[in-house]
């Protein structure tokens, strides 16, 4: 399902976006997507779960998008061809994903875990926090779809699940416990906010249109704050069966000051994720620069 901006006069093309349809980035980018923002480049927007968006970005040269919303843990394996933007993305505090199992309290230890990719920051997340705190380690990895999730819990399908998002709000209703909170976790120990999505772009775009993008996102975020209802149609249109209540929620939870900026404890949080992470062997080593545009 596509959302195209009309062009704007003297920028040609629009440019191939693709990110979610979950609140946070419909909410972000409605500005954007719909001409509001004033000298922004035009974008022809397509949705996808992140998901089918890391992979897409590790395409590389082929992949069809000249920006893409991403999991901060698929950022390593795709920085010879995206920059990081600091404006549109989630990061922030009290917000990380939450391991659910059916019984309160249950051990994983050598236990079956649901997780919705081994690509997303949700997993780096994890496994840092199941070095530390499940002694022997976990047994299995499941990668399941993000909505199959917490029935697999309910039904006993698997011994606890990784969930993130709106399941924050939600998993109550399926008789599920939270035996633990990532972002807590990695907050306690990091002091740092937890990066969860990244808006990346491609470097061949150069520098200054880069920047140009950094800026159209920013502007786009500060418009929808500053009139929550123009937005609202477009986000509920995408929200996916979300009742009013959680899409608020969701809002309020990931859209903050560090999507409007990284800033630099966003980027300190980046670099010490992906740098525990490239430790545990989860992910490639970052380069000095590799976060630069």
């Amino acid at each position: 399902m596509a959302d195209t901006q009309a062009r704007t006069e003297g920028h040609g093309e629009p440019l191939a976006v693709a990110y979610s349809p979950c609140p946070n980035d419909t909410f972000v980018f409605h500005a954007w997507a719909h001409g509001l923002v004033p000298g922004a480049p035009p974008i022809e927007v397509t949705f996808a779960d992140i998901d089918v968006t890391n992979g897409l970005a590790e395409r590389g040269a082929a992949c069809p998008f000249d920006m893409l919303k991403i999991s901060y843990g698929q950022l390593p394996y795709v920085l010879d061809e995206f920059a990081l933007l600091p404006s549109g993305g989630a990061l922030g505090t009290g917000c990380g994903p939450l391991v659910l199992t059916r019984e309160p309290g249950r051990a994983l230890a050598g236990g079956t875990v649901a997780v919705p990719s081994e690509r997303s920051t949700a997993y780096l997340l994890f496994r840092l926090w199941a070095a530390a705190e499940v002694p022997g380690g976990v047994g299995e990895i499941v990668v399941l779809p993000f909505d199959e999730i917490m029935p697999a819990v309910r039904d006993g399908s698997v011994d606890a699940g990784l969930v993130i998002h709106e399941a924050r709000f939600t998993y109550g209703r399926y008789g599920l416990h939270k035996l633990a909170d990532m972002g807590e976790h990695w907050e306690r120990t990091t002091r740092l906010p937890i990066p969860l999505g990244a808006i990346v772009a491609r470097r061949s775009l150069g520098p200054e249109r880069l920047a140009a993008l950094a800026d159209a996102a920013r502007a786009s975020v500060r418009r929808a704050w500053d009139d929550p209802a123009a937005s609202r149609a477009y986000v509920r249109e995408h929200a996916q069966e979300m009742d009013d209540a959680v899409m608020d929620q969701h809002i309020g939870l990931y859209v903050n000051e560090f999507t409007a900026d990284l800033g630099e404890a966003g980027y300190a949080a980046v670099r010490g994720l992906l740098t525990r992470a490239a430790a545990e062997g989860l992910v490639p080593p970052l380069a000095p620069d590799a976060l630069r545009r």
